[in-house]
C-alpha cells in the first residue's frame, strides 16, 4: 500500500522561514494569519488528506467512475463520504473573503491544502478543484443576480464547479469552438454544443454542479474575440433558491483514460440548455481567463504533489529494499545485501526529486504569496509588481512543475525497479497520473509559447526585468558560506538573460524562431527560478545553523540540497541557451511527407 505523509515540516519552514507570512499580518487578509493558526491549519490539513483522502486513492483509480443509463455518474467507493468531510471541514473555502461566506485566510494557505489534497488523491482533488476558480469568474464578471444566487452554495461546498472549453474538433485554438448560444426573450440564452475533456463533468458528490461554458451568440466573430462566457446549472434553481427541474445537459460518456481514473471526464452534450451570460459578450475569454489562471496554478500544485508522494515512496524503498554492495564496501556486513540508498545512482534519482519538489514547493508558496500581494499590497507599485510575477510565472510553474513532477514520479518507479511496474504497489499510479498534468490547462508547449510570445514583451519587457533585478539582488546579497550558490544562480541568471536578448534580437522578424526556443526558455526560467528558492532557503537554513537553534539537520539538509541544486541542475542553464541561440532553420527544414 503506497504511504503518503504531508510535508507540514517544509512547509511551515517555507512559510514562516522564508516567506515569513506573519509579517504581512497589517495587509488586509493577513490580520488573522498568525503563526499559531497557519501551523494548526496546516496540521488539519495533513490530517484530513493522510486520512481520509489517500487511503481511497489506490481502490479509487482500480473502481474508477460510473456512468448509468440515464446519464448519471456514481464515483468510486468512499468518495461521497470523504467529500462530506471536505465540506464539513470548510477545505474548499479556505481562502475565500469572509464577505462571500469563506474563510478569508492568504490565497498562500489554499494552495498549501491544494498540494496536500492532489498528492493524497489527485483524482478526490479534481472534483472541487475548479470552483474556486469559478467563483472567481463569477465574482469579476457575472451579475449580482448571479452572484446572489449561485455563490453561497459554490462557497459553501454544497454545489461545485466545472469549466467548459474544449470541444470534439479543438482545444487550445478555441474561436473554433461550435457551441451556440441563442438569446431567449427572458434574457436567458439556450445552449447547444458538445464540450469533452470535461473534470467532474457529472458526479454523486453535490446535487447541483454549475457549468461555465464558453459559446458562441448568432453573428459573432468567427475567431476567439466573438467568444462568450456562460453560467449553465446542472439543475435549474428556483427563485426561492430550491432545485426544480433539471436542465438540458447530460454526461455523453466518460472518457477512459491513462490516470486520473477516479475522477469522472466526461463528455458533455447541450441540448438547448438553459444558461445566462457572465459578462459581456464576446468578451467570454477575458473571464474564462480568470479560472484559466488559476487552474493553470493548481496544475502545477498538482506537478509539486504527484512528486512529492511518489518521492516519499521511492525514498522508503530505497531504505528498505536490499540490492548488492556499496560501491565503496560492505555498508552492513551483518546482511547480504545493502540497500538501494547505498548505491550513487538510486542517490542520484532521489537528490534530484529532492531538489526538485523542495524547490517547486517553494515557488509555488512564493507566487501564492503573490496571488495575496497582488491584491492586498499597500501600494499601486507593490500591486502591480505582485501581479507582473504572476503573469510572467503562471506558464513556469504549470510548465517546468509538471514536467518536472513526472520525472520525479518516474524515477522514483525506476528506484522500484520491476515492482515499480505492478499494479498493486502504487507507483505506476503516481506516473500515470502526473503525466495529465503536463498537457491540460493548455499543454506545456502552449505554456511556454505564453511565457515567449505573450508575457516577455508584456509592459515592456517590465516583468521579466523585474525577475532578473529580484534574482541578481538575492545573488548579491548572499553570505560568505553561500557565495559558491549565489555565483552558480547568478550565472544561470546570466544566461537566461544572454537567451532573452537573443529572442529579442531575432524572433520578432523569424517567429519560428520563438517557437523553437520557447520549450528551453519556459526550462531556464524555472530552473533560474527553482535556483532562486534555494539561494533564499540557504540563507535561511544558514542563519537558523549559525543561531544554535532549531532543528539542526533540517537545516543542514537544506543547506546540501542547495549545493546539490547548484551543481547539477543550475549548469543545464547553459545548454538550452545553445539550443535557442541554434534557431528554427533545422527544425523546420524538413517537408511535411519526410515524417513517419
Amino acid at each position: 500500500m503506497p504511504i503518503y505523509q504531508a510535508p507540514t515540516r517544509d512547509t511551515k519552514f517555507i512559510l514562516n522561514e522564508v516567506l515569513r507570512l506573519e509579517s504581512f499580518a497589517h495587509l488586509p487578509g493577513f490580520e488573522s494569519a498568525t503563526t499559531d493558526l497557519t501551523d494548526a491549519v496546516i496540521e488539519e490539513a495533513a490530517r484530513f488528506c493522510e486520512e481520509v483522502a489517500a487511503p481511497l486513492n489506490l481502490s479509487g483509480d482500480a473502481e474508477g467512475c460510473t456512468r448509468h443509463p440515464d446519464g448519471s455518474v456514481s464515483t468510486p467507493a468512499g468518495f461521497r463520504e470523504a467529500f462530506g468531510k471536505y465540506r464539513e471541514g470548510g477545505w474548499g473555502a479556505l481562502s475565500v473573503p469572509e464577505a462571500q461566506g469563506g474563510q478569508g485566510l492568504p490565497h498562500v494557505m489554499g494552495f498549501v491544502f491544494e498540494e496536500y489534497l492532489a498528492a493524497a488523491n489527485q483524482s478526490f482533488a479534481m472534483y472541487p478543484g475548479l470552483t474556486n476558480g469559478a467563483i472567481a469568474a463569477i465574482t469579476v464578471a457575472g451579475s449580482d443576480t448571479l452572484k446572489a444566487k449561485y455563490l453561497p452554495k459554490m462557497v459553501a461546498g454544497e454545489w461545485l464547479g466545472t469549466m467548459n472549453l474544449t470541444e470534439p474538433h479543438c482545444g487550445t485554438d478555441l474561436g473554433l469552438i461550435r457551441t451556440r448560444a441563442v438569446p431567449q426573450l427572458d434574457g436567458s440564452y439556450a445552449i447547444t454544443g458538445t464540450k469533452i475533456f470535461i473534470s467532474a463533468g457529472e458526479h454523486d458528490l453535490t446535487d447541483n454542479i454549475i457549468h461555465l461554458v464558453l459559446a458562441k451568440t448568432p453573428g459573432a466573430p468567427k475567431s476567439s474575440k466573438g467568444i462568450s462566457l456562460f453560467l449553465v446549472p446542472k439543475v435549474m434553481v428556483n427563485e426561492d433558491g430550491t432545485l426544480g427541474a433539471r436542465n438540458a445537459v447530460s454526461c455523453g460518456a466518460i472518457e477512459h483514460k491513462m490516470g486520473i481514473h477516479g475522477n469522472a471526464t466526461c463528455v458533455m452534450n447541450y441540448d438547448g440548455a438553459t444558461g445566462w451570460m457572465v459578462g459581456p459578450e464576446n468578451k467570454g475569454l477575458a473571464a474564462m481567463f480568470v479560472m484559466m489562471n488559476a487552474a493553470r496554478l493548481g496544475v502545477g500544485l498538482q506537478g509539486v504533489a504527484q512528486g512529492e508522494v511518489a518521492y516519499q515512496n521511492g525514498a522508503s524503498y530505497a531504505k528498505e529494499r536490499r540490492q548488492g554492495r556499496a560501491l565503496t564496501g560492505s555498508a552492513d556486513p551483518t546482511q547480504k545485501a545493502d540497500p538501494l540508498i547505498v548505491h550513487p545512482d538510486v542517490r542520484r534519482m532521489l537528490m534530484d526529486a529532492k531538489a526538485t519538489i523542495e524547490g517547486l514547493r517553494a515557488l509555488a508558496l512564493w507566487l501564492g504569496l503573490q496571488v495575496d500581494l497582488a491584491h492586498a499590497a499597500a501600494t499601486a507599485e507593490e500591486r502591480a509588481a505582485a501581479d507582473d510575477m504572476i503573469g510572467l510565472l503562471t506558464p513556469v510553474i504549470k510548465g517546468y512543475g509538471s514536467d518536472r513532477g513526472y520525472a520525479v514520479a518516474t524515477d522514483m518507479q525506476q528506484i522500484w525497479g520491476g515492482h515499480g511496474y505492478i499494479v498493486e504497489n502504487g507507483m505506476d499510479q503516481f506516473v500515470r497520473d502526473a503525466r495529465i498534468a503536463m498537457i491540460y490547462e493548455g499543454a506545456n508547449g502552449v505554456q511556454a509559447m505564453d511565457l515567449v510570445g505573450r508575457k516577455l514583451g508584456g509592459n515592456g519587457g517590465r516583468a521579466i526585468a523585474a525577475f532578473f533585478a529580484e534574482v541578481d539582488a538575492e545573488c548579491a546579497g548572499a553570505p560568505e558560506g553561500l557565495t559558491a550558490i549565489a555565483g552558480k544562480v547568478a550565472k544561470a541568471n546570466g544566461e537566461l538573460k544572454a537567451a532573452t536578448l537573443w529572442l529579442m534580437q531575432n524572433a520578432q522578424g523569424h517567429p519560428n524562431n520563438a517557437g523553437a526556443g520557447a520549450y528551453a526558455y519556459m526550462t531556464i526560467t524555472g530552473i533560474v527560478a527553482l535556483g532562486l528558492m534555494w539561494l533564499r532557503m540557504g540563507k535561511v537554513a544558514a542563519a537558523g545553523l549559525a543561531s544554535g537553534e532549531g532543528d539542526k539537520a533540517f537545516y543542514e539538509a537544506k543547506l546540501i540540497t542547495a549545493r546539490y541544486y547548484a551543481e547539477r541542475f543550475l549548469p543545464d542553464a547553459g545548454a538550452l541557451r545553445r539550443k535557442i541561440e541554434a534557431g528554427a532553420e533545422a527544425m523546420m527544414a524538413l517537408p511535411a511527407e519526410a515524417f513517419g
